[in-house]
C-alpha cells in the first residue's frame, strides 16, 4: 500500500530511502526509529524488492525470487522489534538429497537418528559429521563481530581507522590455531578441497558443496566455493549456526513485517515511486527527483540498490572520484541463477522412501547427488549455456505453511543453477527460459516418477527477469559476486565500503555493500549507524 497522498509535499525530509527492499526497509526503520523524518520510496507497487510472495494462480502462493530464510542478524530482529509486527519464521528441519540410483539420504531434527542415516552410508562419514559441524560453527562463530560492524577503511592513515585494523589482529591472533587454518582454507580454497578432508561418500559431498555455488559463477572445484560455503553457515535461527527456516507466507510475509515495523517507528512508504536521479548541490545530496517529475527534498539520501545503479546512474559519474568509477567498472555482477516455480496437484513420490512419509518434505530437497554432478552442471555455463543436468535446490513450501496453496495441492520452489545471463551466440532468454524449464521439470521427473502429471502451473523467472523486475544487475542474487575481492573491506570498492560515498549526504545501504547479499538486513543496519554518527558530528557547535 502506497503512503497517503501528501507524502509528494511533506517535505522537506530528514532521510530519503531509494529501494523499498529488505535492506531499505531496515535502513528506513532504523532512522525512523531516531527520529528522523524519513520517507522509504520504491519503484515497484509492492516492497519487498527480490523478497515478494505473489499470488500467480488462485490459491496458490509462489515466492517468486527468494525463497527462504536464514541469514538475518539477530540484531535487526530484536532491536526493531520484529517479532511484534508478525516476525514468523518456521524452521525447516529436514534435508532431503535423492541420489541416482534410487536411494537417498535423508536428514532431520534427531541427532541420533542422523548419525545412523550417514553411517547407512557410509560410517567414516559418520565419524566425521560432528567434527565437520564443530569446525565449520567454530569458524562462524570467530565471523561473527566482522560481519556485525562496518569494515574498516584501509586506505584510511588516520589513528582511528588504524586501532580498528590493531582491534580486528588482536581478534584474529586470539583464535585457536586450526580455527585460523580452517577460516584461510574457506576464505581461498574450494568447497570440494575442504569436504574432501571430511567426507568420502559423494551424497554427502555433493549435498554439501552445493552451498559453496549458491548463487555464483563457481563450480565446487572452484576457488571461491569455500568462502561461499562458509557465508551460507553464517546464518541461525535461535541461536542454531546454519540453520534455515521459511517465513510465514513467504519472503513477502518477512518483507511486509519489516515494512509494518518502519511505518510503526513513523517511516513513509511510498510505492509506485520510481527515482530517476539523486539531486546534489555544492558536492551534496539534497534529495531526489522522480521519474514523473516530481522532487523530493532532504537532509540525507540513502541507495539501496546496487552498486552500479548507485554511482553512476543515480547521480552523474563526473561527480565521483576517477579511481572509484574505474574500480566499479571493474565490479562483477555475472549472474547465474534462476527460479522454476510449480503449483503440483499433489507432492511428489519418491520409490525410495515407503510408507507414505512427509517428513522429509519439511526443508530442502537437494538435487546435486555428488560434487562431479555440480562440477559437470558448471561445465556448460563457463562457456555460456544453461545445465542440461541442473543443481537445483527446492522446497515443498505449503508443507511448512499450508496457506501457501489450497488442501492437498502444494507449491514447489526450485532454486536453479547453472543459467548464465549472457547466453553464447547471441541466444536470447525470452526463446531459451522454456526450454531451461524443460529441464529443470526433466530432472525432477528423473527423481520424481510421474512428477509431469502433477504440474498445474509453473513460473519461470531467468536471470534477465531478476534483472528487469526485481533490478538486480544480470541477475545476480547478491548485488553483486561473493568474491573475496569483493567482499569487506573492498566491497563495493577500496575506500568506499563503509556506507558513505564521495558526495556528502549521499550513502549506499544495499547488498552490494558489507558484509554481503542474502536477506541478512546487515548493510541497511549498519548504513544507518554511519548515518546517524555523520549527523550527530553535523550538530555539534
Amino acid at each position: 500500500m502506497s503512503a497517503g497522498a501528501d507524502w509528494r509535499s511533506a517535505g522537506p525530509w530528514d532521510a530519503v530511502v531509494v529501494g523499498g527492499g529488505h535492506n531499505g526497509l531496515v535502513n528506513g526503520a532504523y532512522l525512523a526509529r531516531a527520529g528522523l523524518r524519513t520517507l522509504i520510496l520504491e519503484r515497484r507497487p509492492v516492497v519487498g524488492g527480490a523478497a515478494i510472495t505473489e499470488e500467480l494462480r488462485p490459491g496458490f502462493q509462489f515466492t517468486t525470487f527468494s525463497y527462504a530464510l536464514s541469514l538475518v542478524r539477530p540484531a535487526v530482529i530484536h532491536e526493531l522489534d520484529l517479532v511484534t509486527h508478525g516476525f514468523q519464521p518456521l524452521v525447516m528441519p529436514s534435508t532431503f538429497c535423492p541420489m541416482e540410483n534410487g536411494d537417498a539420504l535423508v536428514l532431520g531434527p534427531d541427532r541420533g537418528e542422523n548419525l545412523t542415516e550417514i553411517a547407512r552410508h557410509s560410517r567414516r562419514d559418520a565419524d566425521a559429521w560432528l567434527q565437520y559441524q564443530h569446525d565449520l560453527t567454530m569458524v562462524a562463530r570467530a565471523l561473527q563481530p566482522v560481519i556485525d560492524a562496518a569494515p574498516p577503511d584501509l586506505l584510511d592513515p588516520s589513528p582511528e581507522a588504524r586501532a580498528e585494523l590493531a582491534a580486528l589482529a588482536r581478534h584474529l591472533g586470539g583464535l585457536e590455531p586450526k580455527v585460523l587454518h580452517d577460516l584461510v582454507r574457506l576464505l581461498t580454497g574450494s568447497a570440494a578441497d575442504f569436504l574432501d578432508h571430511y567426507f568420502e561418500t559423494e551424497i554427502i559431498k555433493g549435498w554439501l558443496s552445493a552451498s559453496g555455488v549458491i548463487g555464483s559463477r563457481l563450480g565446487p572445484m572452484s576457488p571461491g566455493s569455500g568462502l561461499v560455503l562458509l557465508f551460507m553457515h553464517l546464518g541461525q535461527h535461535d541461536g542454531d549456526l546454519g540453520s534455515w527456516a521459511f517465513h510465514k507466507g513467504g519472503n513477502g510475509g518477512f518483507t511486509q513485517v519489516l515494512a509494518r515495523a518502519a511505518r510503526a517507528f513513523g517511516a513513509e512508504i511510498a510505492t509506485g515511486a520510481e527515482v530517476d536521479r539523486v539531486l546534489t548541490a555544492g558536492g551534496r545530496a539534497t534529495g531526489v527527483a522522480l521519474a514523473d517529475g516530481t522532487e523530493v527534498t532532504a537532509r540525507v539520501v540513502v541507495s539501496a540498490a546496487d552498486p552500479r545503479t548507485t554511482f553512476t546512474r543515480l547521480v552523474d559519474p563526473a561527480e565521483l572520484p576517477a579511481q572509484l568509477v574505474s574500480d566499479l567498472g571493474r565490479y562483477r555482477y555475472q549472474g547465474v541463477s534462476s527460479k522454476v516455480n510449480f503449483a503440483l496437484d499433489g507432492l511428489p513420490r519418491f520409490p525410495g522412501l515407503v510408507g507414505g512419509r512427509q517428513d522429509h518434505w519439511r526443508g530442502f530437497t537437494n538435487i546435486a547427488p555428488s560434487v562431479e554432478y555440480v562440477e559437470r552442471a558448471f561445465d556448460e555455463a563457463k562457456y555460456g549455456w544453461y545445465s542440461t543436468h541442473p543443481f537445483v535446490d527446492c522446497a515443498v513450501q505449503s508443507i511448512l505453511d499450508p496457506d501457501m496453496a489450497p488442501p492437498g495441492r502444494h507449491v514447489l520452489s526450485c532454486f536453479v543453477q547453472y543459467t548464465p545471463y549472457e547466453l553464447k551466440g547471441g541466444a536470447s532468454w525470452e526463446a531459451e527460459r522454456e526450454p531451461m524449464a524443460d529441464r529443470v521439470q526433466a530432472t525432477l521427473a528423473r527423481f520424481f516418477p510421474g512428477f509431469d502429471d502433477l504440474v498445474l502451473q509453473r513460473e519461470v523467472v531467468t536471470p534477465l527477469d531478476i534483472e528487469q523486475v526485481a533490478g538486480l544487475p544480470e541477475g545476480n542474487i547478491y548485488h553483486g559476486e561473493l568474491l573475496a575481492p569483493q567482499l569487506w573491506a573492498f566491497r563495493p570498492a577500496p575506500g568506499w565500503a563503509r556506507y558513505r560515498t564521495p558526495i556528502g549526504g549521499y550513502y549506499q545501504c544495499g547488498s552490494g555493500t558489507h558484509p554481503g547479499g542474502c536477506l541478512t538486513g546487515a548493510p541497511g543496519r549498519l548504513a544507518s549507524y554511519a548515518i546517524l554518527a555523520d549527523l550527530a558530528d553535523l550538530a555539534r557547535p
